[in-house]
């Protein structure tokens, strides 16, 4: 299971994706994530489906990693999907029993909350695969540097968000060892009831928050050790300019948002 999480993963790779400015991958992220949650029929999913897939042909990421990550939210995926098949009320019933009631609105809403759901983590997860966490944290930083006016420090929040970006593979990969190393020694996590599984645990999230700890301190040391003392006066050695693939990407977006509104208020 901990294989499967693609997230804050960077898969290196040569592509049209892989090049463009990161922050007009944010900005792609955030328009389709709006238009995802604005679709209401059939049409504007198939829309949203279609886009995700010229998005992914042009990343040049293997479907099978992409759809990897998506065992990870299964358990998530499907009590949501069964908790809005089986409660939500509607006037066409076709089943009931006691406090389970199955109806055709619901049975519409649930399928369309697992679409939806399903091309959220695969549109959001496209561009931690081909963006490193440096350059979403340069693209955050640059994004939102007006804030800086208001006081709002972006450097510091990119810089969390970069750190975090690059924590998660590692944390993943240190549990793994852990499992293993704790396996080896006899330890058995799949047998026993609920509470006996959670016991079970302990040994493994010990030694990792002991590790999470260690690496933080390690990383603080070593960010003092390099005079790190905020965003304030710092220059990149690789400054964010836009070129015309960027533009045109941005024409892109906005042809998709445009047949996007026309279509939903036509339908």
């Amino acid at each position: 299971m901990l294989r499967d999480i693609t997230i804050g993963q960077y898969y290196k790779t040569d592509s049209i994706l892989h090049k463009l400015d990161p922050r007009v991958k944010l900005f792609g992220t955030l328009v389709f994530l709006v238009t995802l949650f604005m679709s209401n029929n059939v049409v504007s999913y198939v829309l949203a489906a279609l886009f995700v897939a010229v998005v992914i042909k042009l990343s040049n990421v293997p479907l099978k990693f992409i759809f990897r990550g998506l065992k990870s939210i299964v358990f998530i995926l499907l009590f949501s999907v069964a908790f809005t098949l089986f409660f939500m009320d509607g006037e066409r019933i076709l089943f009931e029993f006691g406090i389970i009631r199955i109806s055709v609105e619901g049975l519409i809403k649930s399928l369309e909350i697992m679409v939806r759901l399903i091309l959220m983590i695969i549109g959001t997860s496209i561009i931690t695969l081909t963006t490193t966490p440096n350059d979403i944290a340069d693209g955050l930083e640059k994004a939102f540097g007006f804030l800086k006016v208001i006081k709002v420090p972006v450097h510091e929040i990119a810089m969390m968000v970069s750190i975090a970006f690059r924590f998660i593979p590692i944390l993943l990969e240190e549990t793994d060892k852990i499992i293993k190393a704790q396996s080896a020694r006899g330890a058995n996590f799949d047998e026993g009831g609920f509470i006996q599984k959670a016991k079970g645990m302990v040994p493994i999230i010990v030694p990792l928050l002991v590790s999470s700890i260690r690496r933080a301190l390690d990383l603080a040391t070593a960010m003092e050790a390099r005079c790190y003392r905020g965003g304030e006066g710092r220059t990149k050695m690789k400054p964010l300019k836009y070129k015309t693939a960027d533009y045109v990407t941005y024409v892109v977006y906005a042809l998709y948002f445009a047949v996007f509104v026309a279509i939903k208020v036509l339908m």
